[in-house]
């Protein structure tokens, strides 16, 4: 064991790339990291990180911020519970513990958005404590090491390789350990043909051994993908030269929560836009009010976790303002004020594209 530990320490010390979060042991520097990263690369994550600490530059200036700030800070890199736990982490961290990360694993797991992982690259790469990290580059790792087929995203497999990644530590040094393992996953036993040539690890290696590389990390396959049919409507209201639309704030439990979007009607399958235009939905929200279809997008394929959506937009010119009622919840903004919203990757994408239908 002794002999893995120094190989693969030796080999961080030469190969790790230089993170900005590791430049110091700053518990809020490794924790806002960790949670940017959970879902996200390390080369898209990292832009995000320098604008979070250039407008956050501590966990009291987050705690104190609006969330729709931290949401359109958020914009773009999806899973967007992260960022609400975020808020919501920080505030308890400076109401709890007076802004003082706690050095107990028990208690970070206590606070939002905070798992067995992240309160491990914490306490660990923070404090030196002797707890192991597993993400799924170290799953890949030892999943190789120790050619074990249990599938990672079992109840069974975590608890193994949990139980596994802890026997391995080196608890003289945990912090260094734990980035020593996500970084040879990140970088060196990597998904699709690693380059087991040069791995200063393949003598300990069963996998390389046995040519069976490729077959591992095992990983049940078992999740549906749902398929939803979004139909957008972006009303445009001239006024006094000044063009205006109606956007919604989604309060639900559903995708996007707390982020905005348009009048939305949801159908169960891809609808034609005359058939659309004479759902309930639209009809009743416009009643009398004369309106004008100025465009109709491509349809958009949109693919999260769990869910494929399938988009269209359509861009409707209406006379008047639509009454406001309790229902539809629709709020009027100037297009030109858009950019100050939180929006979906969506949304963002499809208005970049048509920027100039707009002015």
């Amino acid at each position: 064991m002794l002999i893995f530990q120094s190989n693969l320490i030796e080999w961080y010390q030469k190969n790790q790339r230089d993170l900005p979060w590791r430049s110091d042991k700053n518990p809020y520097h490794i924790w806002l990291s960790e949670v940017i990263l959970q879902q996200t690369r390390v080369d898209q994550g990292m832009d995000y990180y320098y604008r979070f600490v250039e407008r956050w530059p501590d966990i009291f200036s987050l705690a104190t911020d609006d969330e729709q700030n931290v949401l359109k800070m958020w914009q773009g890199l999806g899973y967007y519970s992260r960022a609400r736990n975020l808020l919501k982490c920080a505030i308890q961290i400076v109401e709890q513990y007076n802004g003082v990360f706690p050095d107990e694993i028990e208690k970070l797991k206590k606070l939002s958005g905070i798992g067995d992982y992240t309160a491990a690259a914490i306490v660990s790469i923070a404090y030196n404590k002797p707890y192991a990290v597993v993400d799924g580059n170290v799953y890949r790792v030892l999943s190789r090491l120790f050619e074990i087929d249990t599938p990672i995203n079992s109840t069974k497999g975590k608890k193994q390789f949990a139980a596994l990644a802890q026997e391995i530590l080196f608890e003289a040094n945990p912090g260094i350990f734990n980035q020593a393992m996500m970084e040879f996953g990140a970088l060196q036993c990597v998904p699709n043909k690693p380059n087991c040539a040069v791995c200063p690890l393949r003598e300990l290696c069963l996998a390389f051994k046995n040519k069976t590389v490729a077959n591992f990390p095992v990983k049940t396959r078992n999740i549906k993908i749902r398929e939803r049919h979004f139909n957008y409507i972006l009303f445009i209201l001239e006024q006094n030269d000044e063009h205006y639309t109606y956007i919604h704030k989604r309060e639900t439990n559903d995708i996007w929560k707390n982020l905005y979007d348009f009048f939305l009607i949801e159908t169960e399958k891809t609808v034609t836009v005359e058939a659309l235009l004479h759902q309930k939905e639209f009809v009743n929200l416009l009643k009398n009010n004369p309106f004008e279809l100025l465009n109709v997008s491509t349809i958009y394929t949109h693919k999260l976790s769990h869910q494929t959506l399938k988009t269209q937009f359509l861009v409707v010119r209406i006379k008047k303002k639509i009454v406001f009622t309790s229902i539809n919840k629709l709020s009027l903004i100037k297009i030109s004020e858009l950019g100050k919203f939180p929006l979906p990757r969506l949304l963002e994408k499809y208005l970049n594209e048509n920027n100039t239908m707009y002015h």
